[in-house]
């Protein structure tokens, strides 16, 4: 199955919550080095901001990035992910001085429920590092962020 018959009949609803996550190319590490990860972040808050998405929580893992957010306005689920995965690659090469692709092509979507809890899904997400076993606790992995987030407290 190809990519384009993936995402057909897919439907980007305004205020309905999406967990997305996408994986670099040959699931290679990029964002292990703290300035890569860095210039993705720049670009996933600018990409919220300028597509008008509300960030309900995201981590960038070393090989890929899970984000839960809501559509604010009419802008396409697809449109979205296409903003921040052109200009995250631009900002990684930029900063490793290398071209080439930084992300898969495709990336898993999933539509939340109206009934599904919004804060439970946070809490998977920002809880991947410790799944993964990177860290022993979540307040010790730094590339991630939720909306009920104290940082210190790291309440979700």
């Amino acid at each position: 199955m190809t990519y384009d018959a993936l995402r057909r009949g897919r439907v980007s609803e305004r205020g309905r919550c999406y967990s997305v996550t996408t994986v670099t190319s040959r699931r290679i590490p990029w964002f292990r080095a703290p300035a890569c990860a860095r210039a993705a972040i720049l670009v996933l808050r600018d990409t919220a901001r300028t597509c008008r998405v509300t960030t309900v929580a995201w981590v960038l893992m070393p090989d890929h990035l899970h984000w839960l957010f809501a559509l604010d306005c009419d802008v396409a689920l697809a449109d979205v992910m296409r903003r921040f995965k052109s200009r995250s690659a631009q900002a990684v090469n930029r900063v490793l001085d290398r071209t080439g692709p930084v992300w898969q092509r495709a990336y898993y979507d999933h539509a939340l429920r109206r009934d599904e809890d919004l804060r439970r899904a946070a809490r998977y997400v920002i809880e991947n590092p410790l799944r993964a076993g990177l860290v022993p606790r979540l307040g010790d992995y730094p590339y991630w962020d939720s909306v009920w987030a104290s940082r210190h407290g790291v309440e979700v």
